[in-house]
């Protein structure tokens, strides 16, 4: 089977990496996934992506690998599945938020085997994966990241190509710190305007159209507004393995970050209070708790559009 566009491999197609293979397969590219959810399989099979088996296969087949994937060892022993599969060289692309020492371990044994590891984390949520509203920080070798240029263009709408490999993991963890705060800062605004008898709907379209404005307050707030956070497009437990990057590389630098380290206690709490699962806008429901707030019925319903 061929097209016009190439063969893609995608291994870990949850939120992101679903994501991914449906907009490439919109694209017009050939895609080989491999997830170890049976239903994410099935789900993506029905999209037209072509399930593979293991790490192993997709890298038999496909020249160009995308990894994004939940957690580090996921990353290991999909690296060492490639390695074992002894297969011509590929590129893979590793779009994942890990720590700097992981992805540099992951590119070391990959070099080692003849293929080329690129650090590419993504900036955007699950929401904005699905509508290409994302954006690819690439860095490792140019000419493979000039290679790829048309492969992310099937599912981002820009790429920053940021040098040498590691420096997009770094530019990620700037980004996601500022992405902690302002999502925290969306929900207490949004219970400090609630608390004040102000309706939720009219907060956000106030609000988003003036200098208090963030993108992450356009993304988090209608999701806050609505009151409902089961459809998660970034869940807080996967968050707070971001959250835990984030901290322990700032420390590591000696860099001060007093209001993220402010946010996380609000991101503890809902963990504690059983939202592991659910969206990180969560974090709204927290704050509503901790401010003795109770919304009336009506205000929990479907945001108006």
């Amino acid at each position: 089977m061929t097209t016009a566009k190439g063969t893609v491999g995608i291994i870990g197609m949850g939120i992101m990496g679903g994501a991914f293979a449906r907009n490439l397969v919109t694209a017009g590219w050939r895609v080989i996934g491999h997830d170890i959810d049976p239903n994410t399989r099935r789900t993506l099979a029905r999209a037209g992506v072509e399930i593979a088996e293991g790490a192993g296969e997709v890298a038999a087949i496909a020249p160009v690998i995308i990894t994004s994937l939940p957690h580090p060892n996921a990353l290991h022993e999909t690296v060492a599945d490639i390695v074992a599969a002894r297969v011509p060289a590929r590129i893979v692309a590793e779009a994942s938020t890990f720590t700097l020492e992981d992805k540099l371990k992951a590119e070391r044994t990959l070099r080692r085997a003849g293929h080329t590891m690129l650090d590419c984390p993504i900036s955007g949520t699950g929401s904005q994966a699905r509508v290409k509203d994302i954006v690819v920080y690439a860095s490792g070798d140019p000419r493979a990241v000039r290679r790829l240029r048309p492969l992310f263009a099937g599912f981002s709408r820009g790429v920053h190509e940021l040098g040498a490999f590691g420096n997009s993991s770094r530019m990620k963890y700037v980004a996601n710190l500022l992405v902690a705060i302002h999502n925290v800062a969306t929900a207490e605004a949004m219970v400090l305007g609630m608390k004040a008898g102000l309706d939720p709907q009219s907060i956000y379209e106030t609000i988003r159209t003036g200098a208090g404005n963030s993108r992450v307050f356009e993304l988090r707030a209608p999701t806050m507004v609505a009151g409902n956070y089961d459809d998660a497009t970034m869940k807080v437990k996967v968050w707070q393995k971001d959250m835990q990057v984030i901290g322990d590389f700032a420390r590591s630098i000696g860099a001060r970050t007093p209001l993220f380290s402010a946010t996380r206690p609000i991101y503890d709490a809902a963990i504690r209070g059983g939202r592991a699962m659910q969206d990180t806008a969560a974090v709204c429901a927290v704050l509503e708790t901790m401010s003795g707030m109770r919304r009336p019925r009506k205000a929990r319903g479907r945001r108006r559009k």
